[in-house]
């Protein structure tokens, strides 16, 4: 007999109600894939278990020699420790396969939720730098959009890290973050129109927070049936859009500058083809320490995200913009999809998130609320219709990409929530 179905039904499902509050805090990609752990997980001890999943909250249901047990549990998704994420997948997988009992998987899950972050606060600050400076030539490819990302981008890093410490800071971070980015923006780094508007110099240090993770999550729960779930998700992404517009407003008053000065125009470029290549590079080691994924991971991330900046540039050159997003979106879903189901590769929303970043879903709902702003009415409803198009696109890429690739018969601990 097998030691896990010898457990205690209290020390079952005990443990089930941590590894759901764990999955629940970790779903930044969607809560899709929470109910199936949990459920294959509970049948490997010997119980079986239900769950009624919302973004931020669960019921969970324990059956066990005839007896059940429900908990309730909030969790606020996240996608910022990334560690945790990686060190539960090779859990899950010992415990459907039998391989430890109960004792054993909730020994080892709260040493995972225990667990201090992999990288020092410096180094989660360099790596929110460095993830800004990455993103930068996407925004406008000029030397100017890399230096004032630089400064910019650091002090965007400085308040994220206080954060960490200060949690009624957290609370309002992105206000403070795009209030204070806008601040500096105006009175230092957008003085010349010949640099590109003000938004496009602010928008590389606001990425960091701009919630294009969870807009391309609400579509993809949506397209895939959770309504519920993606309709909330989708309601705080909004949310959080909003408070980074706020921002940039607050800045604007608090300088006196008018509103018309969100104009939406690119500088001429001048960053050469070697800069915006190797501009890949620093933005993936960035995402790595500022997400705190393990350093082991680098070169295959790199590989994902080149691979998908290459698809997205041929595709889009051969279909237009959507269609050039939508296959980019299903390749990097299918080949994340293929492989997670190897036992020795992380979950899909670590090889997925850096590749998924450069499709800049986010920016686009920056650029359209703040070019309506400045009174630019056209362009930025051409903007906010490219968003609803791009995350659209992105959304149902992901969920067709990832149906394409998906064997037969999937066991769900091999993708490890």
């Amino acid at each position: 007999m097998r030691p896990d179905t010898e457990a205690a039904p209290d020390d079952v499902a005990a443990f089930l109600a941590r590894l759901t509050g764990l999955l629940l805090r970790s779903s930044g990609e969607g809560a899709a894939l929470v109910e199936r752990t949990v459920r294959h997980t509970a049948r490997a001890l010997g119980a079986d278990a239900s769950v009624l999943l919302v973004p931020d909250g669960a019921a969970l249901t324990v059956g066990t020699r005839g007896d059940s047990r429900t908990v309730t549990l909030r969790g606020f998704p996240e996608v910022f420790r990334l560690d945790q994420v990686v060190a539960l997948k090779p859990l899950v997988q010992d415990v459907g396969a039998g391989r430890i009992g109960v004792a054993e998987a909730d020994r080892r899950l709260t040493a995972i939720e225990s667990s201090r972050p992999p990288y020092p606060w410096w180094l989660k600050l360099l790596g929110i730098v460095l993830f800004t400076l990455g993103f930068a030539p996407l925004m406008q490819s000029t030397w100017y959009e890399v230096g004032a990302t630089a400064v910019l981008g650091t002090v965007a890093a400085v308040l994220a890290v206080t954060a960490d410490r200060i949690p009624r800071l957290a609370t309002v971070l992105p206000l403070v973050v795009s209030t204070t980015v806008s601040v500096i923006t105006v009175e230092v780094f957008a003085r010349d129109a010949s640099h590109g508007g003000p938004v496009l110099l602010m928008l590389p240090a606001l990425f960091f927070f701009v919630p294009g993770d969870y807009l391309s999550a609400a579509a993809a729960e949506l397209a895939a049936g959770y309504i519920t779930t993606g309709a909330i998700r989708l309601v705080y992404s909004a949310f959080l859009l909003v408070q980074l517009y706020v921002g940039v407003l607050l800045g604007l008053f608090l300088t006196g500058t008018s509103t018309r000065a969100l104009f939406d125009i690119a500088a001429a470029s001048d960053l050469p083809r070697w800069a915006l290549f190797l501009s890949w590079i620093v933005f993936t080691v960035g995402t790595l320490l500022a997400f705190a994924i393990p350093f082991r991971l680098l070169g295959l991330l790199l590989v994902l995200v080149y691979l998908t900046v290459a698809v997205q540039s041929l595709a889009t050159k051969a279909i237009g913009e959507t269609g050039g997003t939508f296959v980019a979106a299903a390749v990097l879903a299918a080949v994340t999809t293929r492989l997670t189901l190897r036992p020795h590769m992380p979950p899909r929303l670590v090889l997925l998130l850096p590749g998924f970043f450069t499709l800049t879903v986010g920016s686009l709902g920056m650029r359209g609320l703040t070019t309506l702003a400045g009174g630019y009415a056209i362009e930025g409803f051409r903007d906010l219709l490219k968003l609803v198009t791009i995350v659209t696109a992105i959304a149902v890429g992901l969920v067709f990409g990832a149906a394409l690739a998906q064997p037969r018969v999937t066991s769900p601990s091999a993708e490890g929530g």
